[in-house]
């Protein structure tokens, strides 16, 4: 009887060694080796670094749980608006003349969207909670001459925790859909993260909501 030789049989076995490997394995958004293609953000990740908003933090991640500063919103939002040249150089003190955001923060501060902190500074690196980013959006809509919304912040079961000045930007994101709570909470206090931040430009490229 003709038996096949045994390396034909190990090759096979390797083969399908790999594919079982390759099944259990989730798909990856983007390419990056920390988003699940089945994540609730993938999609959000592929089309927001597809269309040049945003980027991993290395070749291979993406650090959705990653933490949101503001100079990081303000980029992100320049470059949904074209990534326009400012009219005039940025004058904030800790922000160089030739970092990856100083055009974004010399637009951002031109056109509303963002200020300083009235000493001079813009504080690039200052994490953004959920309710600054409202506030961002709101100024981005306002600043693109897009309609605001009015969102019902009594929905929620903290949404009287809202910080005063930024209800409206809160009602806008609510109301235009960018930002939702989990759990019936919005989480006003709680740190945005690159995962929330994909999520909420997707929303904003969508002609429904910008």
């Amino acid at each position: 009887m003709f038996q096949k030789p045994i390396y034909r049989l190990r090759r096979k076995a390797a083969a399908c060694a790999v594919c079982a490997v390759t099944l259990l394995t989730p798909a990856l958004a983007a390419g990056f080796t920390d988003v699940p293609q089945n994540a609730w953000y993938a999609s959000a990740v592929n089309e927001v670094v597809e269309a040049g908003l945003l980027s991993g933090t290395s070749a291979a991640t993406f650090q959705p749980n990653g933490k949101v500063t503001r100079a990081m919103t303000v980029t992100a939002l320049w470059r949904l608006a074209g990534a326009p040249a400012p009219e005039s150089g940025q004058s904030f003190h800790d922000v160089p003349a030739d970092a990856w955001y100083t055009d974004a923060v010399a637009w951002a501060a031109e056109t509303g969207v963002a200020s300083g902190n009235g000493k001079g500074a813009f504080q690039p690196g200052n994490l953004v909670t959920r309710e600054q980013l409202a506030v961002f959006l709101y100024q981005y809509a306002q600043s693109q001459g897009l309609d605001t919304a009015q969102g019902k912040l009594s929905a929620y079961t903290d949404g009287n925790t809202v910080s005063k000045w930024a209800v409206d930007g809160m009602e806008h994101a609510v109301g235009a859909g960018l930002i939702s709570g989990s759990k019936g909470k919005l989480s006003p206090k709680a740190t945005a993260t690159r995962a929330e931040l994909a999520v909420v430009l997707e929303r904003l490229m969508t002609p429904a909501v910008g």
